[in-house]
């Protein structure tokens, strides 16, 4: 895997190369979020499906367990430090405008996305995205500090629990609410096309991504639900295929 580096920061990435329009497609697993997610856990393998029409572009999240992306832990920005390492990407590639599809944490991570760069995101498509649950705001929180520091903090010895501690207060319970990365008010005034394919468990609400839906005044929604039984994901991935088209540049091959 190639590395894009900037700083600190060093980020291993997947570029299909393709002539076709620029698609940035971030991996699930929250802040283990990596490549091999496609080829593991994911409800379908996104660079498979998509790589002959876009040129599909993903990465290792920083400071991932089981990636190769490394970089500082932003205390004070944690958000908004992945956003850097998305976009830096982008620029290093040498792409001005681009779709973006995201799973699970790649809900919040396209919110983020959709205010830093309004400009250069043709349109979105969030699955299963993450979202904040009133009745278990920590839930994010304590999954992280019990699954993701430890290890972190383990193969990493300059960092320490009280830095994975302060990063993830930061990240989770600043702001605790909805999407995490962006209010109400700014999903209500977005004007980026978004196809949301809603989940329901703990780390993925529903009525969150419903709301967003509700807020957005391009939004589309999926069938629900879509990835059981398995017979329903043809389905959802041929609207994924069908609204990227719609909302593709003309210019695009």
């Amino acid at each position: 895997m190639p590395f894009y580096e900037k700083g600190n920061v060093r980020i291993c990435y997947e570029d299909t190369g393709g002539a076709g329009f620029p698609l940035l497609i971030i991996p699930g697993g929250g802040l283990n979020s990596t490549i091999s997610y496609f080829t593991g856990t994911a409800p379908f393998n996104a660079i498979a499906e998509f790589k002959s029409e876009y040129r599909c572009i993903t990465a290792d999240l920083r400071n991932a367990n089981g990636g190769q992306s490394t970089g500082p832990l932003e205390a004070d920005r944690p958000w908004d430090s992945y956003t850097d390492d998305h976009l830096g990407l982008m620029d290093h590639l040498g792409i001005d405008k681009f779709m973006v599809m995201g799973f699970c944490i790649g809900g919040p991570f396209i919110w983020n996305l959709l205010k830093r760069a309004p400009n250069r995101i043709v349109a979105a498509v969030p699955a299963q995205p993450s979202g904040s649950r009133p009745e278990m705001r920590d839930l994010f929180y304590n999954n992280n500090i019990q699954r993701w520091g430890p290890a972190l903090c383990a193969r990493k010895p300059d960092f320490t629990l009280p830095m994975v501690d302060a990063f993830l207060k930061s990240m989770y319970r600043n702001n605790p609410d909805f999407v995490f990365t962006v209010t109400r008010d700014f999903v209500r005034g977005c004007q980026t096309p978004v196809l949301v394919l809603p989940d329901d468990t703990p780390e993925h609400p529903y009525a969150i991504a419903m709301e967003s839906v509700m807020l957005a005044p391009k939004s589309e929604v999926s069938l629900f639900p879509w990835k059981a039984p398995q017979e329903r994901v043809p389905l959802a991935v041929r609207q994924i295929r069908s609204f990227l088209r719609a909302h593709r540049p003309v210019t695009a091959v």
